[in-house]
């Protein structure tokens, strides 16, 4: 049943929400649902009884869909990630004011269960239900809280997101009337018999769909417009949790249903996803806002563990996908503290521009000490949780094609740049006229980062609980790229 929990009480909580009255009801409200959720995908985490883990009833009879939720290793490990954030980024928004405060909080639960959803299910048609299901409140969230110019933006997104839809249901209808039981199971699709013309047009119809979720170039430019004008909060979980949509469909569905096409189309996907990194980087570089760097940062870091996923299934290439696994979890950690700091900056000076900022380590050294951990973690500096991921993508990607692994890694440099420039902005420096009478944050904000950097320290220093959790998913992908 903890599944089911998982989707159910942000489900229920998050319908309450839309009725509670005042400002204050619904932020408590849904942070005590946040937290007990939270709870129960730590007891997931802890649980090892298969009939906790799973829950299988038929759903749509007639088409042979089930409602079929399992909690393997991989889905233990973004359930906890996706049940961590939202109470993680109320805490730290939690003085925060939204217009319409119940209906903000309540679609804020709705997409946590979408999220959920996405990561649990074990059947095609759920999978696509509950990926359509998070896509819903994201977009009214976007639209209805966001910048001046929310509106073109959520636009831009949807349909880029809708298109990719598309495309996926096709393939999943083609490949449902292809399988030999009528059947939407993963077990049925894994073993469904195509041929290997087959195998490549249902892959890019996917791949697609994935590739701008994560986003991957050139499917990304939807990104850093929709990062910029969405609430803070909702980029949190956008580029914390959301964007990891992409990636975990990649390892879960894409390369077990179609083995032959990822061997054949691998290199095209790797090189066009260091494109990316590179190209992300350098545009970090040149920007203004925080918003905007830290998300070209994140398209950056997504290509790496793409062009990880595709190089895994080469000779030694699982350590790459082992360094995914754990980086899907380590990014989520480090991309949500930085932007709880955006946050705290942009609430108490209104600006996010770099030109009108400086020195503000003198004026609130708690919130700067903070940042620097995080800004850390993102260059992936040893002793923080990304620096053993990065490592073991790079050695990945290496065993697959030194060029590939060689123009990555200029990224490394071009990341350290980008991060350590913008904490030097920022923080260092002379005081200016905005940051002049600058105060440190909440002790809220500094309790969510503080918890954060025992993450991001802990897991740099001793990662081997998060390789043991998600060993078996690594295990059976590599399995069957073996048996083809």
């Amino acid at each position: 049943m903890i599944p089911v929990l998982l989707i159910l009480i942000p489900v229920i909580t998050g319908l309450i929400a839309f009725f509670l009255p005042g400002e204050k009801a619904p932020k408590i409200w849904t942070l005590l649902s946040a937290i007990v959720t939270l709870g129960v995908a730590v007891a997931g985490v802890y649980s090892h009884r298969a009939a906790e883990l799973n829950f299988d009833e038929s759903w749509i009879p007639m088409l042979g869909a089930r409602f079929s939720l399992s909690m393997d290793g991989m889905a233990k490990m973004l359930c906890l990630l996706t049940a961590a954030s939202f109470p993680l980024v109320f805490g730290a928004t939690y003085r925060n004011d939204y217009p319409k405060p119940g209906n903000f909080y309540g679609l804020m639960l709705l997409l946590q269960a979408g999220l959920m959803g996405v990561f649990l299910a074990s059947d095609c048609l759920l999978f696509y239900f509950f990926w359509e299901l998070a896509l819903i409140p994201a977009y009214f969230l976007c639209s209805a809280w966001g910048g001046e110019r929310r509106i073109a933006v959520t636009f831009k997104f949807f349909v880029y997101t809708f298109l990719g839809s598309l495309l996926m249901l096709v393939a999943i209808l083609y490949i449902y009337f292809r399988t030999p039981d009528q059947s939407f199971a993963l077990e049925s699709f894994y073993n469904v018999q195509l041929t290997a013309k087959e195998q490549g047009w249902l892959f890019w119809a996917f791949f697609i769909a994935f590739a701008i979720k994560m986003p991957v170039f050139p499917f990304h430019t939807w990104q850093p417009d929709t990062y910029e004008q969405a609430p803070t909060a909702v980029t949190a979980i956008l580029s914390g949790v959301m964007v990891k949509m992409g990636l975990y469909a990649v390892i879960r569905w894409l390369l077990p249903v179609f083995p032959e096409a990822v061997a054949h189309f691998d290199h095209c996907v790797i090189w066009l996803a260091v494109a990316g990194i590179i190209y992300a980087s350098l545009i970090a570089i040149r920007q203004d806002d925080i918003k905007r760097l830290i998300a070209y940062s994140s398209i950056a870091h997504i290509g790496l563990m793409a062009a990880a996923i595709f190089a895994s299934h080469k000779a030694g290439g699982e350590i790459g996908l082992q360094g995914v696994m754990i980086q899907m979890f380590n990014h989520g950690v480090n991309v949500i503290g930085l932007w709880i700091v955006v946050d705290a900056i942009e609430q108490q000076l209104g600006s996010r521009k770099f030109s009108e900022l400086g020195g503000l380590a003198q004026r609130a050294p708690g919130l700067a000490i903070l940042f620097v951990i995080m800004a850390f973690a993102n260059i992936a500096l040893p002793l923080t949780n990304a620096f053993v991921g990065e490592f073991m993508m790079f050695n990945g990607l290496f065993r697959f094609s030194f060029a590939a692994a060689a123009v990555a890694g200029i990224s490394i440099i071009l990341a350290a740049v980008y991060t350590l420039g913008m904490v030097q902005k920022v923080f260092y420096g002379n005081t200016v006229p905005r940051t002049e009478n600058a105060v440190d944050s909440d002790l809220s904000v500094k309790l969510m980062l503080a918890i954060l950097a025992v993450v991001i320290i802990g897991l740099g220093v001793y990662p081997q609980p998060m390789i043991q959790l998600t060993n078996d998913a690594v295990e059976a992908v590599i399995t069957k790229f073996h048996s083809i």
